[in-house]
């Protein structure tokens, strides 16, 4: 017998984000060190922002960072938490909107990996979260972020991906409307309690913002260079990620 009820999105995607996820580590590590490399070792604060389970602040920790890690969701606080914990690191977690965060001192750097700018819904708040980032920076600090772009949308999210761990099983529904630029994923959990396999719901919806609205935006809130990189090299084993599909941007707050 199946049960099935409807949660609050990263609810269950929380719970196993790290198995499910784990592929993209090393591009996101690799991209990091590249775009990072020269500036990383004058970084004495930083923030990730949409942190997830903390992977990327605790990594960043190790280097030494005095780290602040910001998630929407609970769940995903709760395990960046633990986490923390448990390698016994200094890592302080904030659940707080994107949009709206702020941290109880200006930071070097802020990251906010894993394409968590796609989640985003609309020009009004993606202008909010660069103004918070913005003053979350001191002067001359930088901002770290990746997206998908349109031809992302148009390659992968228009697939189904399936999964299977122990007492769990995942079928995530991809799909997209290049027109208005929007994608999204309809998760469903297949999980066993005791006998039964209960049946959850998600979702998870993108939005395509393109190389112009993201200058613009980053420029009026106060930064004054951009630079680009192509994200196909990082994912070089990742068959489904092609040039164009997805970028990763540096952002630097103007000196004051």
């Amino acid at each position: 017998m199946t049960r099935t009820s409807i949660n609050r999105p990263y609810m269950w995607l929380a719970q196993y984000y790290d198995q499910l996820f784990l592929s993209f580590r090393s591009p996101m590590d690799a991209a990091r060190q590249r775009v990072l490399g020269r500036i990383l070792p004058r970084v004495a604060s930083a923030c990730d922002l949409a942190c997830g389970t903390g992977t990327t602040a605790l990594a960043l920790t190790r280097e030494g960072i005095k780290m602040f890690a910001v998630d929407l969701s609970p769940a995903m606080c709760r395990l960046a938490r633990e986490k923390a914990h448990r390698a016994r690191l200094p890592l302080r977690v904030l659940c707080a909107d994107m949009r709206k965060f702020r941290l109880p001192e200006s930071v070097d750097l802020i990251t906010c990996e894993y394409d968590a700018l796609n989640h985003v819904q609309c020009r009004a708040d993606l202008r909010m979260v660069a103004e918070s980032v913005a003053r979350a920076l001191r002067p001359g600090g930088y901002f770290l972020f990746d997206v998908n772009n349109r031809s992302g949308f148009e390659r992968y999210w228009s697939s189904i991906f399936w999964a299977e761990q122990p007492g769990v099983v995942v079928v995530m529904r991809n799909s997209h409307d290049c027109r208005h630029d929007r994608a999204w994923s309809d998760i469903e959990w297949f999980i066993r309690e005791g006998n039964l396999w209960r049946r959850r719901r998600e979702r998870v919806d993108e939005v395509c913002w393109s190389s112009d609205e993201i200058r613009r935006t980053l420029h009026e809130a106060g930064f004054d260079r951009l630079r680009a990189w192509d994200a196909t090299p990082f994912f070089k084993d990742n068959p489904l990620i092609r040039p164009g599909c997805r970028t990763v941007y540096l952002a630097r707050k103007a000196s004051a």
